[in-house]
C-alpha cells in the first residue's frame, strides 16, 4: 500500500474494500453466468460517490486524487473486474470532461454524471480502428448549431446503459490526424442504436456494445478541445485510463493469490497440504512478489500524473507489467486448483477468463511496448 496516502483516503479505500467483497464478489458471478450488466445495479456506488470519483466537489464530487482513485479501482476489481472497469470508463469520461469541455457544458455535465441516470461511456474504436484509432471513419458535418453524427463504433464499455458518449470523429477532408475532432454527445435521442455484444470471454457483467449512429445532433459547445485535437484528447484520456487498468488487473491478481493461498492450505495430497510443496510455495512467492512490483509501477505512474509531470511511458509500463502479471498469476491459481479450477464451481475459472482482456483494451500489450520504445528512443534522440 502507498504511504502517502491520507488517513481519509485509507479510509475510503477500506470503506470500498469492505463493501465490494461483502456486496459484489457473489453478483459479479451472477454477471458473468447470465451475461447480465452490472449497470443495472450501481446504485449503492452512486449513493457512495463512486461514481463521481474524479468529478470536482464544487460539481458534487469526490475529487478523489489519482492515487487513492487507483487503489479504489483494485479493490472493486477484486471483488468484481466488470463494476472495476465501469466505474474506470465513468471516470475517465469525467476527467476528459473536466479537463476539455466549454466551461458552461462542463459546469452543467459534470454534475450529472455524480447521478444516477447519467453514465458515460468512451466511443473511439472501431471495427478497422483499434490500435489505431487515427484509422476511425465515424463523421461529423458541420449544420447550423452543430455537428451531424454518421458511422458506427465498437467494443464501447457502457454502451448499453450509458447516455454521455464521448466520439472521435472526422470533422474534415483531410483525412489524417488533424481530420479527428472529438464530440460529447448525448445518447438519448433518435439515431443512436445500440447492439449488446454477448459471447464474451470475461468481464461478462461489464457493459460491451456496437453503437451506429445515424445524423446524430451534437451541439457546437459539445466540442471537447479544438477541432482537429480529438486524437490528442484520446491520447491523453488513454493515458490516464491505463493507470486504471493497471488497478483492475492487480486486484484481479490479488484475488487470484488469495484463492490460491486458501485452497492451497486445504487440500491435501500425499498425506500434507499442497501448500508444504516447494512447486505451490514458489507459485505463491513469485505471484506475490509480481503483485507488490505491478503496484508500485501503478502508484507511480498515480503521482505522476497528479502532480502534473510527464506519465506517458510510465502509465504504459503500468499497464503492460500489471495485465501480463495479472495473466500469470491467474494462471498459477488454476493450476494450483487442479481439475477444480477448470471448472465454474471455484472462482479461479472466471477471474482467469477475466484476467484476459486487460492485455487488450486500453491498449493491447503491443501497443505498451510501442509506447514504452518510443519514449526511451525519444529520450535518447534528444540528448
Amino acid at each position: 500500500m502507498a504511504t502517502t496516502l491520507s488517513d481519509d483516503h485509507q479510509l475510503l479505500i477500506d470503506a470500498v474494500r469492505d463493501y465490494a467483497r461483502a456486496e459484489l464478489i457473489s453478483r459479479d458471478a451472477e454477471w458473468d453466468r447470465t451475461e447480465s450488466s452490472c449497470c443495472a445495479d450501481l446504485t449503492q456506488l452512486y449513493e457512495m460517490g463512486l461514481m463521481a470519483l474524479r468529478v470536482p466537489e464544487s460539481d458534487g464530487g469526490l475529487a478523489c486524487p489519482m492515487l487513492p482513485y487507483a487503489h479504489i479501482i483494485r479493490e472493486l476489481a477484486y471483488a468484481s473486474p466488470a463494476v472495476a472497469v465501469t466505474v474506470a470508463v465513468h471516470s475517465m469520461v469525467c476527467e476528459v470532461i473536466r479537463m476539455f469541455a466549454d466551461e458552461s457544458v462542463r459546469d452543467k455535465i459534470l454534475s450529472s454524471l455524480a447521478m444516477g441516470g447519467h453514465l458515460s461511456a468512451f466511443a473511439i474504436s472501431e471495427a478497422n480502428s483499434g490500435s489505431d484509432p487515427a484509422a476511425a471513419r465515424t463523421r461529423a458535418e458541420k449544420v447550423d448549431g452543430g455537428w451531424r453524427l454518421n458511422g458506427t463504433k465498437m467494443w464501447v464499455t457502457n454502451g448499453i446503459a450509458g447516455r454521455w458518449f464521448i466520439v472521435l470523429a472526422r470533422t474534415s477532408r483531410r483525412e489524417d490526424e488533424r481530420d479527428l475532432s472529438m464530440l460529447l454527445m448525448d445518447a438519448e435521442q433518435d439515431g443512436v442504436t445500440r447492439r449488446a455484444i454477448h459471447g464474451k470471454m470475461g468481464i461478462r457483467g461489464s457493459e460491451t456494445a456496437e453503437l451506429s449512429l445515424e445524423d446524430v445532433f451534437v451541439p457546437d459547445e459539445h466540442m471537447l478541445g479544438r477541432p482537429g485535437q480529438g486524437l490528442n484528447v484520446a491520447l491523453s484520456a488513454l493515458d490516464g485510463g491505463r493507470i486504471g487498468i493497471a488497478a483492475q488487473a492487480v486486484g484481479i491478481a490479488e484475488a487470484c493469490l488469495d484463492a490460491m493461498v486458501s485452497y492451497s492450505r486445504e487440500r491435501e495430497q500425499f498425506k500434507r497440504p499442497i501448500s508444504k510443496f516447494e512447486a505451490i510455495q514458489w507459485m505463491i512467492a513469485d505471484s506475490q512478489t509480481e503483485i507488490a512490483a505491478a503496484t508500485l509501477l501503478f502508484e507511480r505512474a498515480a503521482e505522476l500524473k497528479e502532480s502534473g509531470q510527464p506519465f506517458t511511458s510510465e502509465s504504459a509500463m503500468a499497464k503492460l507489467y500489471a495485465s501480463e502479471m495479472a495473466n500469470r498469476v491467474a494462471y498459477r491459481a488454476v493450476q494450483v486448483h487442479g481439475g477444480y479450477g477448470f471448472v465454474n464451481e471455484f472462482r479461479v475459472e472466471q477471474l482467469y477468463r477475466d484476467a484476459r482482456v486487460t492485455t487488450i483494451y486500453e491498449g493491447t500489450s503491443e501497443i505498451q511496448r510501442y509506447v514504452i520504445a518510443r519514449e526511451v528512443l525519444r529520450k535518447f534522440d534528444e540528448a
